[in-house]
């Protein structure tokens, strides 16, 4: 089972939205669908995706949280072929952060926003198999300009299996961005890739509930040290969700709550929701209990 889970938050658009992606990326699925009722935003879709084996969790719950570039989704294209693919299914109701075409890094890339406003990397990588397609991007803007790699190493020291794996800084004459800052980093946590990045310019955005990453965990020992180790805005705890010092958030959640919430029965289900709803962090002993 995939740890760390890249979770979406759309208005009404995520079962839409889940044909899309799935219908675009080759070796796609739409895993689950299911219906959340008695929520703050009412009755709530939830499905579950498979993007190139990679899995994401998509959610229609309101429009109190809008896609923007700080988290990006950076896709590993063996030809320029399928970057123009990929550029003319994701481009079309969208728009380009970086128009397609040749830079240093890569001959053949783009940076885009697709209907839904969520941020695509479509990058040539020379013909070579990536040994993961897609990868979560973050970026470090305002305030938190300048602790890219600060994160790097914080979330490699929480996560087990995790590592640092490259590292490269912004030079004297890259201004706006400071010298020493971090121009591209990429690690790993949980065998899962993922980058990170600092950008100075004058962004009018910041990490938000739009996209968060799911870590599931396997009992309530595991809840509580990703707990105490990311959580740092107890305000924002609610439903096993938190924000760490960075301001970007995480969502702790029971592996055993995908079953819970799967139920055939629908007042099993509701009993679940109405316990997990009056939660900050899970406590996996009483929604056993109202599951039972």
């Amino acid at each position: 089972m995939q740890k760390i889970v890249p979770h979406l938050w759309f208005d009404t658009q995520a079962a839409e939205a889940a044909k899309f992606y799935t219908s675009i990326f080759k070796s796609s699925s739409i895993k689950t669908s299911s219906t959340l009722d008695g929520t703050p935003s009412g009755s709530v879709e939830m499905l579950t995706i498979a993007l190139e084996g990679q899995e994401f969790m998509l959610l229609s719950a309101g429009p109190y949280f809008t896609f923007n570039p700080s988290v990006s989704f950076l896709v590993s294209c063996e030809t320029k072929e399928e970057v123009d693919r990929l550029w003319a299914a994701l481009h079309e109701g969208g728009s380009e952060l970086m128009p397609l075409g040749a830079y240093p890094f890569s001959e053949h890339y783009v940076w885009l926003q697709d209907r839904y406003g969520l941020s695509w990397q479509l990058m040539y990588n020379g013909g070579t198999t990536p040994a993961q397609k897609i990868t979560p991007a973050l970026m470090f803007v305002g305030d938190q300009c300048g602790k890219a790699e600060e994160a790097i190493r914080f979330y490699a020291s929480v996560f087990r299996g995790a590592s640092v794996d490259g590292l490269l800084h912004y030079g004297p004459d890259e201004a706006p961005d400071k010298d020493g800052n971090l121009k591209y980093g990429a690690f790993s946590l949980e065998g899962q890739n993922f980058s990170a990045m600092d950008s100075a310019y004058d962004h009018h955005f910041s990490f938000s509930e739009a996209i968060s990453f799911m870590v599931y965990c396997d009992s309530q020992e595991e809840i509580d040290y990703y707990w105490d180790s990311l959580s740092a805005h107890p305000e924002s705890e609610q439903c096993g969700w938190l924000k760490d010092k960075f301001g970007f958030s995480w969502q702790i959640v029971p592996t055993i709550m995908n079953e819970m919430m799967s139920s055939k029965d629908p007042v099993k289900a509701q009993k679940v929701t109405k316990a997990f709803l009056k939660m900050k962090k899970f406590d996996i002993a009483v929604l056993k209990k109202a599951s039972e």
